[in-house]
């Protein structure tokens, strides 16, 4: 379902409480129409990372939507935790687990934030920008999943699914989170 599309007043409240600012696109999209969240009935056994894929950008719980928002650096914080993981831009690794998330903690807080478009996908926050692929993001698994907004809205939604071309290879355009394609 989609609902009336995101005001001026509302764009600034966002912005405001969560401190970023939308791409073009993105704003663009939102305010032509809100997607809205229909009732989630979870397949057995089939594990889902969001029981609310679209951002209740409108209503949400504010908790929910930190969490959206923080998904893309906890996810790297916790493969730096569990798995060892160790951005080589980031020097030396410390020895000790607790010192290596800490560090990488304070690092990743200077890196462009990353704005939930649905589920684990998302656009690079900024406004004045427009046209970056649609990066899935799951720890440091991070993949392209559209050229830019348009595509990517087609290739999570459309059915059939189109055929990526030959030699479809978006270039994903925002620093650190390219590094991981």
């Amino acid at each position: 379902m989609i609902a009336p599309g995101l005001t001026d007043a509302e764009f600034a409240r966002i912005e405001g409480e969560f401190g970023f600012e939308f791409a073009d696109d993105h704003r663009a999209f939102l305010a032509a129409g809100l997607p809205v969240n229909s009732p989630f009935e979870p397949e057995p056994g089939v594990y889902y990372a969001w029981e609310k894929p679209w951002p209740e950008w409108r209503d949400g719980d504010p908790d929910e939507l930190r969490e959206q928002l923080n998904w893309p650096v906890e996810g790297v914080l916790r493969a730096v935790e569990s798995n060892g993981h160790w951005n080589p831009a980031w020097g030396a690794r410390p020895d000790a687990r607790e010192e290596a998330v800490a560090v990488a903690r304070r690092l990743l807080a200077d890196v462009p934030k990353m704005v939930p478009v649905y589920g684990h996908r998302f656009l690079p926050a900024g406004r004045g920008s427009f046209g970056h692929p649609i990066l899935s993001v799951w720890g440091t698994d991070i993949i392209c999943y559209g050229t830019d907004l348009i595509d990517y809205v087609d290739q999570e939604f459309k059915e059939p699914r189109p055929e990526h071309p030959d030699g479809w290879s978006p270039q994903a355009t925002v620093s650190f989170w390219r590094d991981y394609l």
